[in-house]
């Protein structure tokens, strides 16, 4: 996967972040540490010229799908998963704007004493210049994961690529933290993905970033400098694609 040039390959991306990415070793809530951890990486990002938004989801505080499992109303669920995704993007704003990195927080749900609203065109000029764009609260309809939120936002932005960041450096063919013999796929199609019900972002959210040709990359947040690498076409990821030739790796 290693590219002779350390130049950006993309010019615009959407960075996706679970919300229990930001709970570091806590169980619960927000982990300071790892919120300012992360802030760097995507700094360092935006330093070397590429347009950054991000998608945060809210299952470090609230799951909708949870609660309504427990008996709570499906819809009130998932607004309140919304609700919980705002307050991770007001944190992460905050730790991108200690480190220099103007930023704005847009919600699909109108909160205008703490974020602007959702406008597509302000968004894009936001980041052409230079602003980092946190999407909130998802679509703003309940039914809806913040992965489907993701490749929706992506799409609107004409990002060149969606970049899921998660726990494990790529899409493997069982969980490698319950499985020794694991292995990694370098590259995917959208078709395999959804065929095998490989399970790296919901059903919707494949399908929509295959209708807009938009590339997903699929890297593990936790390795350090690794969201860098992945946007200079290094480190280890895997990428889901149009490509119907699917590569797999070892461990």
């Amino acid at each position: 996967m290693e590219h002779p040039t350390a130049r950006p390959l993309y010019r615009r991306v959407l960075l996706k972040i679970s919300g229990e990415a930001l709970m570091g070793d806590r169980g619960f809530g927000l982990d300071p540490d790892t919120v300012s951890r992360i802030a760097g990486e995507i700094a360092s990002v935006v330093a070397a010229g590429v347009e950054v938004c991000v998608v945060i989801g809210g299952g470090n505080i609230v799951r909708g799908v949870s609660m309504a499992a427990g008996g709570m109303e499906r819809a009130t669920g998932d607004y309140m998963g919304m609700l919980a995704t705002v307050m991770n993007a007001l944190a992460m704003q905050n730790a991108l704007e200690s480190s220099g990195i103007q930023t704005r927080v847009q919600s699909a749900l109108p909160i205008s004493a703490v974020c602007e609203p959702y406008i597509r065109r302000r968004a894009v000029r936001h980041m052409q210049k230079q602003r980092v764009v946190i999407f909130a609260a998802g679509t703003g309809n309940p039914f809806f994961t913040t992965d489907t939120a993701a490749a929706l936002r992506a799409s609107e932005m004409g990002c060149d690529a969606l970049l899921k960041a998660t726990k494990v450096d790529g899409v493997y063919d069982a969980d490698p933290a319950q499985s020794d013999s694991a292995s990694r796929y370098d590259r995917l199609s959208y078709m395999t993905v959804l065929s095998r019900d490989l399970k790296v972002m919901d059903a919707s959210a494949i399908s929509l970033a295959r209708e807009n040709g938009i590339p997903i990359l699929v890297f593990s947040i936790n390795n350090v400098g690794a969201f860098a690498d992945v946007i200079r076409g290094e480190g280890r990821y895997t990428i889901i694609t149009g490509d119907t030739d699917d590569g797999r790796t070892g461990p």
